[in-house]
């Protein structure tokens, strides 16, 4: 056990002392804050504004609207055919919508008959605006047919808000702002265990293959046991993200507070949502309303234990190779799982309590990512006991079976280990 605690120390705080350790660790939330932000102002700045010529014949669709996306301009029926002559070669239009007279009531014909022109590739999303406003148009006309005054009309297009309340969850209502809000944070953490475990067990698999590559662990291994060994290096590396999680929970939890205590005072309070201010106090405010206490615990826990089950992996795949080209038909074993886990996590977001969402959070392969996922939701107790009992059970085996392969593959050089050949290892 001290051979074990003297190399965590070492790995731990070979990595710490690291000035870009420091840099990384608090710059790195603000650069994923500026990421996202980048993102979507690319989304934005992709969607330049579209112009559509309207010819409308039938008189009916003067009430179309405009926005920065979509800018309807009308234009004579007289002189169609130059319009679409010179459409080609337009600057003034990227496109042109020819709606037909409509004769008598026969909706179904005008639709039919209806075509629009471009000169440019159009988005699904321009195509589907376009027609959802023709469509909008058409019902407000058939309506108006019936004898309803515009204000009827806008009555009966009005959503039903439903008021959501868990009784499990101390009665508090649970609207669709903070179901979303609880969908963004499960992604994020699911995400952030899905990289980090794969980051940081990728660095452990390389500080094998590097040490036994310069044959610097013929030299530990005659004072230390290739089971310390490996164990210190699992878990310096452990700490190290551990550190830089506690670090990032901190900074979160402080901003939350912040914006929550700087902006909650404006004057639409917790639920206005008509400036960024107020915007982010709102987010913030939910974000406090959680169980956060529950959630760190679990996204920490999860973190840990899954990050050991995998990075045993990662470890036992790096002393059974001796180069990295040989490490890619390997690794995929320890990949493909995590990818099932988070992809299979994406259903969660839309029924958490469903049978995939429970069969993923408890498989020990999937559940370091699946249940970070539910656990904004909320998760009974007895599946998170019971989760967390079969991933710690399988976190000693796997460490088992990683240390059986490590002692044998650290000292083999020159030949490519099969699947035959790791199966006596473990034997062995």
């Amino acid at each position: 056990m001290k051979n074990i605690l003297i190399i965590t120390k070492r790995e731990f705080l070979t990595q710490v002392k690291k000035k870009s350790f420091v840099i990384l660790t608090l710059l790195t939330p603000l650069l994923l804050v500026a990421f996202a932000a980048v993102i979507g102002w690319m989304f934005q700045a992709n969607e330049s504004g579209f112009k559509v010529g309207v010819i409308d014949k039938s008189g009916k669709f003067s009430t179309l609207k405009s926005d920065d996306k979509i800018n309807y301009h009308f234009l004579p029926a007289a002189n169609e055919q130059s319009f679409i002559t010179g459409l080609k070669e337009s600057d003034a239009e990227d496109a042109l919508l020819i709606i037909p007279n409509l004769a008598g009531d026969n909706w179904q014909e005008l639709e039919s008959e209806t075509r629009l022109l471009t000169n440019k590739q159009v988005g699904l999303d321009t195509r589907g605006r376009i027609s959802s406003d023709l469509g909008e148009i058409v019902k407000r006309e058939k309506i108006r047919k019936l004898g309803l005054q515009d204000a009827v009309i806008a009555d009966l297009s009005r959503n039903f808000a439903l008021k959501t309340t868990n009784i499990n969850n101390k009665d508090k209502e649970d609207d669709s702002l903070l179901y979303g809000i609880k969908s963004a944070l499960g992604m994020i953490l699911m995400y952030a265990t899905f990289m980090f475990i794969i980051i940081y067990g990728v660095r452990v698999m390389r500080s094998v293959l590097e040490e036994k590559n310069n044959r610097v662990v013929e030299i530990i291994i005659s004072s230390v046991k290739p089971f310390d060994l490996m164990m210190g290096k699992i878990l310096g590396v452990t700490l190290v993200a551990v550190t830089q999680f506690v670090v990032w929970i901190g900074m979160t939890v402080a901003a939350a507070v912040f914006f929550n205590t700087s902006f909650m005072a404006g004057p639409e309070g917790a639920s206005g949502l008509g400036s960024i201010p107020q915007l982010v106090a709102t987010v913030s405010h939910n974000l406090l309303s959680l169980d956060y206490g529950m959630i760190i615990f679990a996204f920490i826990f999860y973190f840990i234990f899954g990050y050991l089950f995998y990075s045993s992996m990662y470890a036992a795949i790096g002393s059974a190779v001796d180069n990295e080209t040989e490490t890619q038909q390997f690794t995929l074993f320890a990949i493909l799982p995590l990818m099932v886990g988070m992809y299979g996590s994406f259903t969660i977001m839309n029924n958490p309590e469903g049978p995939l969402g429970f069969w993923l959070s408890m498989i020990p392969f999937t559940s370091p990512v699946a249940m970070v996922a539910r656990i904004p939701f909320g998760v009974p107790l007895w599946q998170m006991a019971l989760s967390l009992g079969l991933l710690v059970i399988s976190t000693l085996g796997m460490v088992f079976i990683a240390s059986k392969i490590y002692r044998v593959g650290i000292l083999m050089y020159g030949n490519k280990a099969t699947m035959k050949e790791l199966w006596k290892w473990i034997r062995g």
